[in-house]
């Protein structure tokens, strides 16, 4: 008998989390150090994201989801710069492991919500795999957007998901806000964005993760600041759109409802 299709219902494409980790996280204050300079810092840096990450990324995603990127080339046009990657967020641990392998031989550092550097055991190891979590505070902040400012003048990747909140397996783009293009606006880098596609491979049950990379996208320096991010913004998105056409199935089915059934999500 074939197994019933799963249904998450939600009320707000912009709010709705659907990760299901229930981490409590910490509080990103002032006193969070976001890059570790210390040479032991960089000494686990180095272990974590080229000795261990990388390799088993490329064994999980080929042996599991029989990975492809698709258009990777057109990140060598940002070659000797750094620049800021935008994706979809639909799987709690691809979306960790993808930006690694595509922005290679680059580094990739992604900006993530603090329960990503709060789980027991893995979130001591986070930070030296490039998590950048969210600041709490204005002291926070600034010591954020200088560890992004300089991720991007050592010529990194740096990952945004700008929906935000993670819906398993969505095969749409949800609507996203223009504010984390200020950054590359600030920067005068360009943009890339990510689309992961779920498509039929060899097995039911376990899809085949298709990425696309597409741009560069730069910043229109003859139009204001506001008008910058929004035009940004509006490429990546309708790029993203575009590229969701790709995906052939459908894990989970997501339905939009006035009032949640009881008993669903």
């Amino acid at each position: 008998m074939k197994k019933e299709q799963k249904i998450i219902y939600y009320q707000d494409e912009l709010n709705d989390e659907f990760a299901g980790d229930n981490i409590q996280a910490k509080r990103i204050d002032g006193n969070y150090r976001y890059l570790r300079e210390d040479w032991l810092g960089k000494l686990s840096h180095v272990f974590w994201y080229r000795i261990v990450a990388i390799p088993l990324a490329r064994l999980y995603m080929k042996l599991h989801f029989h990975h492809k990127i698709v258009g990777g080339e057109v990140l060598q046009q940002a070659a000797d710069t750094g620049y800021f990657l935008y994706g979809n967020h639909t799987h709690f641990m691809a979306d960790a492991l993808i930006p690694t392998m595509a922005s290679l031989p680059k580094e990739a550092y992604v900006i993530v919500h603090p329960n990503n550097v709060s789980m027991p055991v893995l979130g001591r190891i986070t930070p030296s795999l490039g998590a950048l979590p969210l600041p709490d505070d204005m002291d926070a902040a600034k010591h954020f957007v200088d560890a992004v400012s300089t991720c991007i003048d050592r010529k990194k990747c740096v990952m945004i998901y700008p929906e935000a909140h993670i819906w398993p397996f969505y095969t749409d783009i949800r609507p996203f806000a223009d504010t984390s293009f200020r950054y590359p606006v600030q920067k005068k880098v360009p943009v890339f964005c990510l689309t992961n596609t779920y498509q039929k491979g060899r097995s039911e049950k376990t899809p085949q993760i298709v990425t696309y990379i597409d741009g560069p996208f730069y910043p229109d320096e003859s139009l204001p600041v506001k008008q910058q991010k929004r035009k940004l913004r509006d490429q990546v998105y309708n790029t993203m759109k575009e590229r969701a056409k790709n995906n052939t199935m459908t894990m989970i089915r997501y339905e939009k409802a006035d009032k949640i059934p009881e008993g669903k999500s």
